[in-house]
């Protein structure tokens, strides 16, 4: 014992410093503990998230482990030892509080703290939390008394139960009614410890990384520029009909941000300014109700870029945002807000990986569904760490139709349970509401959606009428195809027009018949090209030159593009409803006594088997009914025909492996994880293309990226240049060696993979026609 008293122990050691310079364990616990308890305090959970974090590296107290970061100092390539240092704490919670939940709870934060939350039960691989810790040799309760005759780690060990009830639910009757989202508690209290592990171990191993994070304004700050912004903007518009009415929609939002935490359906038609008026709803609110964040999230990463435009520098014009950089004269700002993609979060999860990762900590995020909803549903520590920073905060879901219907089971009651727990106002934001409340679907498939949603707007119906800006021309004979050609010849009859198809194959298919001088748009573009494609069009309609664009359904929402003539290939209400959003925006035609015109027709070929079928089904069925008025009693129609032929809204058996054992605390996190894939990355990954921009290019970024690997700021700057494609042209533009792996991250390699205008090619000179899918 008293040779244990002049005896150190180490978390973290530092490549040729001596001992002294190290990490020292006990420093580490307590530092990580605090700051879980910090992180967990605001739903009530703070002693869970102390004790987590006081027992997540007692398996570094192990011999084995320090004699290996003592070799690990002087010798280049060191492999870990085989013990799992993560196990050690969950052995003491199953052992000290087996005869309570609290057992099991702390076992999964402690045990996939580095590794990812766990099962409970065996998985397909043989392996499950109880077969890990008890049943599999990795570790056994020998190497736990081992470490607990050491001073440091008795006093750790020698705690009491936490006190605080899981969600404040104290008796049976109220764990009946709320115990479907423990799981999510547990990710919560799971998010706080990697958060603070993390942030921890960032400000001894890299602490000029540690010091760029957190130097945000408040929103108290953010709130005032954004009022000084409006106010301005709104003095400055035209008075017309329509500016009169988002002025309105406008007004309304920001009163209505008084109204207490809840669920809020803002329900405005495209053009009728959502994205700001929103903003105002919310920012009104987290001020009022002392909410840390703002969080936006937007199906498509097209939208992402030119929302997040809006909120950094008042416009997504960019001659206007060169104007505001020059006269530094922003909305929000860049230091404000942050957008996190999906498409670039590195194959391998090195330690610089993970520092690279974004924790949400920035007062406003725009994001994909697919971050934020495969996060609230993951079992990865990367994906995790930001969820704490979800909760007091606001969400806004843009364009809320486009949420997967296979996914819809386990999306709405994640949403209500951050709503009934962790303190988060909601609004469900679009044009074209679905049907999210009561029962959603049919038979077996029928499920209950949210609970006691409120619309922001008093007057949305009449809204309709306000903003009837086109005429919308349906085939009478819906069965009736038109060939490429014919659709090229009759758009070449335009000056201005804009065609919107369903597939990236039917885009280059269409494009490829018209005059060279036609603009193609689609995923196949970085961000940064379409960012300059969408502008160039912008500024070709203001000057009324001629202008033919074909695009996927990209430009559907969140695109300020206003042309005269809009031609949709039939696909679901909602996305020709978003296509007519494109045409006559400003109703500048109306002042003319004219409409614009959107016209849909039928493809040469039916959309692939699956929910673009679904889609146009649902409209079919909706039109044959005689329903010609396209206000929200058409919608809430479609949605209902939509939904009533989906037959699964839990693909990733939610409710088997997250809901029918919670009492017991039983999940399958890690097995339920692995099948939640919004965007399915058996079909899709993103690629980092060489494009060199008008304003900023991805080489410079590239050649820093293999030099010193990646930190937050350098991988959000490279999202502006990575293509998503599917997953066999991915393994086939790997073997033929266009593209190469650097810190985990696809870059292009060789020239010709990339061609501006047209995008990323499955080969040099020709479209893929069987690669190249939605």
């Amino acid at each position: 014992m008293k040779k244990e008293n002049f005896c150190e122990y180490y978390a973290h050691s530092l490549k040729n410093q001596p001992s002294k310079e190290w990490h020292k364990l006990d420093e580490h616990l307590k530092s990580v503990a605090k700051k879980a308890e910090e992180f967990a305090n605001f739903f009530s959970s703070g002693d869970w998230a102390y004790l987590a974090g006081l027992w997540h590296d007692l398996g570094k107290y192990l011999t084995e482990w320090q004699d290996y970061l003592k070799r690990a100092t002087s010798q280049e390539d060191i492999v870990r030892p085989s013990v799992n240092h993560s196990t050690v704490g969950a052995v003491v919670s199953l052992s000290k509080f087996k005869q309570f939940p609290a057992g099991k709870i702390l076992s999964y934060i402690v045990a996939g703290h580095h590794t990812g939350l766990p099962d409970w039960y065996q998985d397909v691989s043989g392996r499950g939390l109880v077969n890990r810790v008890f049943q599999n040799n990795t570790l056994d309760l020998r190497e736990l008394q081992q470490i607990e005759k050491i001073s440091e780690v008795k006093e750790k060990i020698e705690v009491s139960l936490p006190q605080s009830a899981p969600l404040k639910i104290s008796n049976q009757e109220e764990r009946n009614g709320y115990s479907e989202h423990f799981h999510l508690w547990i990710r919560m209290l799971f998010s706080c410890l990697v958060d603070a592990d993390f942030l921890d171990t960032e400000s001894f191993m890299s602490p000029q990384q540690a010091q760029e994070r957190g130097h945000y304004p408040s929103l108290k700050e953010l709130s005032d520029r954004f009022n000084s912004f409006m106010e301005r903007k709104l003095k400055n518009v035209l008075d017309t009909p329509i500016n009169r009415s988002r002025k309105n929609i406008y007004n309304q939002c920001k009163e209505k941000g008084n109204l207490p935490s809840g669920i809020y359906s803002l329900t405005v038609p495209t053009g009728g300014g959502k994205t700001l008026s929103s903003m105002a709803f919310a920012l009104t609110h987290a001020i009022k109700y002392k909410k840390k964040r703002i969080i936006v999230a937007i199906p498509y990463t097209s939208i992402i870029e030119q929302n997040a435009k809006v909120y950094k520098y008042g416009t997504d014009d960019e001659k206007e945002i060169k104007e505001a950089k020059k006269q530094k004269n922003f909305l929000f700002g860049e230091d404000a807000v942050l957008e996190h993609h999906s498409n670039i979060d590195p194959d391998k999860e090195t330690y610089q990986n993970k520092l690279a990762m974004e924790n949400w900590d920035a007062p406003i995020i725009v994001t994909t569904n697919v971050q934020l909803f495969e996060s609230l549903l993951a079992s990865k520590t990367s994906l995790c760490r930001k969820l704490h920073n979800i909760s007091n905060s606001v969400i806004i879901l843009d364009e809320a139709q486009m949420l997967p219907p296979e996914y819809l089971k386990p999306i709405l009651s994640v949403l209500q349970g951050l709503v009934n727990h962790f303190g988060v106002t909601l609004i469900i934001c679009t044009a074209t509401q679905p049907v999210f409340v009561g029962n959603i679907g049919r038979r077996q498939a029928r499920f209950e959606g949210l609970k006691d949603v409120k619309e922001i707007m008093e007057n949305h119906n009449e809204l309709d009428e306000v903003f009837h800006r086109v005429k919308i021309s349906i085939p009478d004979d819906l069965t009736e195809r038109k060939e490429w050609k014919d659709i090229a010849e009759e758009l070449t009859e335009y000056k201005q027009v804009l065609c919107v198809v369903n597939t990236r194959q039917d885009c280059g298919d269409l494009h490829s018949l018209m005059p060279i001088e036609t603009v193609h748009l689609s995923a196949n573009m970085c961000g940064e090209e379409r960012s300059e494609v969408i502008f160039d069009v912008k500024s070709r309609l203001k000057e009324g030159k001629e202008i033919r664009v074909i695009s996927t359904q990209l430009v559907e929402a969140g695109v300020d593009i206003d042309f005269p003539v809009v031609y949709r290939a039939l696909t679901g209400i909602d996305s020709i409803a978003q296509s007519a959003g494109r045409c006559n925006r400003e109703g500048k035609l109306n002042l003319k006594n004219q409409l614009g015109q959107v016209l849909v027709f039928q493809p040469p070929k039916s959309s692939p088997v699956g929910l673009l079928r679904k889609g146009e089904d649902a409209t079919k069925s909706v039109f044959n009914m005689g329903l010609e008025n396209w206000n929200t009693e058409l919608y809430s129609k479609y949605f209902k025909f939509f939904y009533s032929s989906i037959n699964n809204f839990d693909k990733p058996k939610f409710y088997d492996r997250l809901i029918r054992e919670n009492n017991e605390f039983n999940f399958q996190f890690r097995t339920f994880a692995q099948d939640v894939k919004l965007i399915d990355d058996t079909t899709h990954k993103g690629i980092i293309v060489w494009y060199k921009g008008r304003e900023r290019g991805s080489f410079e970024l590239i050649e820093y990226l293999g030099k010193n690997g990646p930190n937050f700021k350098l991988i959000r700057q490279l999202q502006r240049f990575v293509v998503n494609v599917p997953l066999r042209l991915f393994d086939q533009l790997a073997r033929e060696e266009y593209i190469e792996e650097i810190h985990g991250y696809w870059v292009q390699k060789c020239d010709g993979l990339y061609k501006p205008g047209i995008g990323l090619l499955s080969d040099t000179t020709k479209w893929n026609k069987e690669l190249f899918i939605v």
